[in-house]
């Protein structure tokens, strides 16, 4: 597929290129370049000028965990029977026939993640998936954290069962107990695999497998937390497990963003388009975001849906830009940033030869984030997902 007389935003080191063209060939960009091509195949199309972007990607969300229109028989984000869950995989919970995943892709959105949610200290495994396709497996672009909680949501979920985390030290120290059972069953690992003679392997632990990538930095540890100093705990418990931490939501991230610089932390910010439901979001505030980025700490922009429904995750980062957030900057929250903060960003969330053909295409003068904007052209892994020209 060629799609030729573009103004072609790469979202790389390349910036914009004012006309150009790009190539897709089995799903991934084969070429790139300014000006005309030199052959016009039948079948291409014709930007006429307007602006060529990656596709979107929302970097925190529940979609296909909690389905459209369904109450608890489509709700399979928290298993709150239990507060520490790491073992709960998303993927073993998302249903791809979620009319949403439609939606997610007339708005350009072609990459999302889809975590559990946080009733538990540790809800579990979060997948970074494309939006297009019949079966999760084909979807996922990789497992990329372990879902970690602080603060409200846990204290309300297990207080009015009486049951333990009621308090945020308790939270914490649930956190502290697992990731300490965890790193000692490493290290009994370690010894059986050097020494299988003189020592046993331990029991299997399915909660302490599921911690051991976490553990080596190969996957990062996502934290909800809203309050600064739920932040703070965050930050704090990183440091003691050697952890690579993601900061979701960061509310009150304003009051203490240059600690969170100073610690290279990155931030997704959301839900914005939204009221001040609970107490730990009292502190919300537009301009969060772009506080956050003036102090220089990496950012991008989410939707949290179901909180906020995918298809206004451009909105969303709209109201970033009300806040003072930079337009090209807010691109990046949906393109680069996210994927970067979730560790795809080899694959997608630029244009770039080599790289997935998530694609979305706009008419010429249209702002990406507007309300009233649409795609005239989406492409996941190269498929046409919508077209309009």
């Amino acid at each position: 597929m060629l799609i030729y007389n573009a103004e072609i935003h790469t979202m790389s080191d390349r910036g914009v290129i004012p006309c150009g063209w790009i190539e897709t060939e089995d799903g991934k960009i084969k070429a790139m370049e300014s000006g005309a091509p030199k052959d016009i195949p039948d079948g291409s199309i014709n930007a006429e000028g307007g602006m060529l972007l990656p596709g979107f990607i929302d970097a925190h969300t529940h979609l296909g965990i909690i389905e459209d229109s369904l109450d608890f028989e489509g709700d399979d984000c928290n298993e709150s029977t239990d507060p520490f869950t790491p073992q709960m995989r998303a993927i073993d919970g998302i249903n791809p026939f979620d009319r949403c995943f439609e939606e997610a892709r007339s708005r350009g959105i072609t990459a999302v993640a889809s975590s559990p949610g946080s009733a538990n200290a540790c809800g579990g495994e979060i997948a970074a998936i494309k939006t297009y396709g019949r079966r999760i497996d084909d979807m996922l672009i990789k497992s990329c954290g372990i879902k970690f909680a602080l603060g409200e949501n846990p204290k309300n979920v297990y207080n009015g069962r009486e049951e333990t985390p009621i308090t945020r030290m308790a939270i914490t120290a649930l956190i502290r107990e697992g990731l300490y059972k965890a790193r000692r069953y490493v290290h009994d690992m370690g010894s059986y695999y050097s020494d299988s003679e003189n020592y046993d392997p331990p029991e299997y632990d399915i909660k302490c497998e599921a911690l051991m990538p976490l553990l080596d930095r190969k996957v990062k540890a996502f934290f909800h937390c809203h309050r600064a100093d739920d932040i703070c705990t965050a930050l704090r418990i990183s440091k003691e497990f050697g952890l690579d931490p993601v900061i979701i939501h960061g509310t009150e991230g304003q009051l203490i963003a240059d600690i969170i610089a100073e610690e290279n932390v990155p931030v997704i910010c959301g839900p914005l388009i939204c009221d001040r439901c609970k107490p730990e979001m009292r502190g919300l505030e537009l301009k969060n975001a772009s506080v956050l980025h003036e102090n220089g700490v990496k950012i991008c922009i989410c939707t949290d849906h179901t909180v906020i429904p995918i298809q206004y995750l451009p909105l969303s980062a709209q109201a970033a830009v009300k806040g003072g957030l930079d337009l090209g900057e807010a691109l990046k929250t949906l393109t680069i940033a996210p994927a970067e903060i979730l560790g795809i960003d080899e694959t997608t969330g630029s244009l770039t030869e080599g790289k997935d053909a998530d694609i979305q295409l706009y008419r010429k003068g249209a702002n990406p984030l507007d309300l009233m904007s649409e795609p005239v052209l989406v492409m996941v892994d190269g498929n046409i997902c919508r077209r309009e020209i």
